[in-house]
C-alpha cells in the first residue's frame, strides 16, 4: 500500500471505509475500499461474494475492480475512482431531472443490471448511494450483499436499504429472486422523477404501508406463499385503493409511469426482467428512424450503366445478362442508336437502363461468362421472343457458373469498349430510365 497516498475519506459504511487515493507509480486517482474486519488467509479473502461477482463481472456499468492487497491482515480493494453517487448529484440539483436525463441513467443502470444477472449475480442492495457517476457514465457498486442466482435458501432477511426493499423481502421470504432488484429500480426510476424517495417508510411495517398508500393494497392470500405468516397476519391495513400516480409523479411521461407500475408490482412474477424493461416504450421514445436513400447525385460525365440479372431458366446457358441502349426521349429516330460508335462517350445523350417493358423480338442479349473464358468470344446473343422476358423478381445467390477465376467478369462490358463494338448497334422499343 506504500504506492498509494490517501487524499479524503469517501465514506464509511458497515464493512469498510471508502477513501480516494492518488497511486504514485501511475499517477492515477483510485478509490480504495479498507474492509474493517481483519483476514488471515488468502483464499479467505477470494472467497468473499463481492470478490468473486466482480472478478466475474465485466461491463462499462459495473464499477471495476482493479486490484486486491493483503496487507498486515487487513484487506484493501483498488477501485476505479467516480466523483459521484447518484445521491450527492440528486441532493445537489436546484430542479428536477429531464426526462431524458433519467432515460440515459436508467437505461445504463439496467444495461449493467442485465449483464450482472445473466452471468449469475443480483445486487441485493441497489439504491441511489451504490450508484456512481462520473460526467454522463453511472456504474453499479458496491457488491457486498450480492449473492449468486443459483444460490438457495436460507436467504439473509436484512438486504438494501428498507426504502427500496422489495415486499417479498419485507415480509420475510424464505426465498426471492433478482426481482428485487428490479423493485429497487422502480423505486429509484420514481424518485428521479420527484427527487424524493417514493417509500420514505420509518419502519418495515410503515414500509408496506406507505407501499399500499402508492399502489393499493394487494391480495394477501396471493402473497402468502414463501411469506413469514406471523408477520403477514400482524398487518392489519385497511382496504386502500390504488392512488394516481400522474399525481404524486406530475412530471413523468405516461410511458415512465407505466414502467415504474410494473418495476414496483406487489407480485415478483410480473416484474420485467433488466432485458425487458430496456424494451419498455419509455426506453424507446424519439428513436431517429433512417430516412431514405438519396437518389445518387447527377453525373456530368460519362454514360450511365446499369446491368441486371434476369432469369430466363435452370440450366447455366440459360442465364443471360440484359442490356438496353435507349436515347433521350427528345431523339425520335431510333436508327440514331446505330450511331453509337460515332458519339463521344462522355455525352450525356446515352443511357443504358434495366427498365424492359415491351420488349420486341429484335432486342440484344449478351450471355453472361467467367473469366475463365476467351472474352473474344463474346458475341450478341440470338434474339429472343418475348415469352423469353419474364423479369423475375427472386435473386438467386449461384446460378451454376464456373466460380474459379474471382467469379464473373464484366470488364469487357465497359463503355470504353462496349462504344467501339457493332454489338452494340441495335434498336428495341424499351421505356428510357435516365439516372438523377
Amino acid at each position: 500500500m506504500e504506492r498509494y497516498k490517501i487524499l479524503q475519506e469517501l465514506g464509511d459504511g458497515t464493512c469498510g471505509s471508502v477513501y480516494k487515493a492518488l497511486n504514485f507509480e501511475t499517477n492515477e486517482i483510485v478509490a480504495i475500499k479498507k474492509m474493517k474486519r481483519k483476514f488471515y488467509f488468502w483464499e479467505e479473502c477470494m472467497n468473499l461474494r463481492e470478490v468473486k461477482s466482480l472478478r466475474k463481472l465485466n461491463h462499462p456499468n459495473i464499477v471495476k475492480l482493479k486490484e486486491i492487497v493483503q496487507e498486515n491482515n487487513e484487506l484493501f480493494f483498488i477501485f476505479e475512482y467516480m466523483e459521484y453517487n447518484l445521491y450527492q448529484i440528486t441532493r445537489a440539483r436546484q430542479s428536477p431531472f429531464s426526462e431524458a436525463e433519467i432515460r440515459n441513467l436508467m437505461s445504463q443502470v439496467l444495461q449493467g443490471l442485465s449483464h450482472m444477472h445473466k452471468n449469475g449475480y443480483f445486487h441485493r442492495d441497489l439504491k441511489p448511494e451504490n450508484l456512481l457517476v462520473t460526467n454522463d457514465i453511472i456504474k453499479i457498486a458496491d457488491f457486498g450483499l450480492s449473492r449468486e442466482v443459483t444460490s438457495g435458501p436460507p436467504y439473509t432477511d436484512y438486504v438494501s436499504t428498507r426504502w427500496y426493499r422489495a415486499p417479498e423481502v419485507l415480509l420475510q421470504s424464505s426465498s426471492y429472486t433478482p426481482a428485487i432488484d428490479m423493485w429497487a429500480i422502480g423505486a429509484i426510476l420514481a424518485e428521479l422523477f420527484t427527487m424524493n424517495p417514493i417509500f420514505p417508510g420509518e419502519s418495515e411495517t410503515d414500509q408496506i404501508y406507505k407501499i399500499c398508500s402508492v399502489f393499493g393494497t394487494p391480495d394477501w392470500g396471493m402473497l402468502r406463499e414463501g411469506m413469514n405468516l406471523s408477520r403477514l397476519n400482524n398487518i392489519s391495513f385497511p382496504e386502500i385503493a390504488p392512488a394516481n400516480l400522474s399525481i404524486i409523479i406530475p412530471n413523468a411521461s405516461s410511458e415512465a409511469l407505466d414502467l415504474i407500475r410494473q418495476l414496483c408490482s406487489w407480485d415478483s412474477l410480473k416484474r420485467p426482467t433488466a432485458e425487458q424493461a430496456l424494451q419498455h416504450p419509455f426506453f424507446n421514445v424519439g428513436i431517429l428512424v433512417p430516412r431514405p436513400l438519396l437518389d445518387p447525385p447527377r453525373h456530368t460525365r460519362g454514360p450511365k450503366l446499369e446491368l441486371s440479372l434476369w432469369d430466363f431458366g435452370t440450366e447455366p446457358d440459360d442465364c443471360f445478362l440484359g442490356l438496353t441502349l435507349a436515347v433521350k426521349p427528345s431523339v425520335s429516330n431510333l436508327d440514331m442508336v446505330h450511331q453509337v460508335s460515332s458519339l463521344d462517350a462522355r455525352e450525356e445523350n446515352l443511357v443504358f437502363s434495366s427498365g424492359f417493358h415491351n420488349p420486341s423480338d429484335h432486342s440484344g442479349w449478351w450471355p453472361l461468362h467467367s473469366s475463365n473464358e476467351n472474352r473474344n468470344d463474346l458475341s450478341l446473343g440470338s434474339s429472343f421472343p418475348s415469352s423469353y422476358m419474364v423479369n423475375s423478381q427472386v435473386s438467386y445467390p449461384t446460378i451454376g457458373f464456373p466460380q474459379s477465376g474471382g467469379g464473373f467478369d464484366i470488364s469487357s462490358l465497359q463503355h470504353s469498349n462496349m462504344l467501339d463494338r457493332q454489338l452494340m448497334a441495335f434498336s428495341s422499343p424499351c421505356e428510357a430510365r435516365f439516372f438523377q
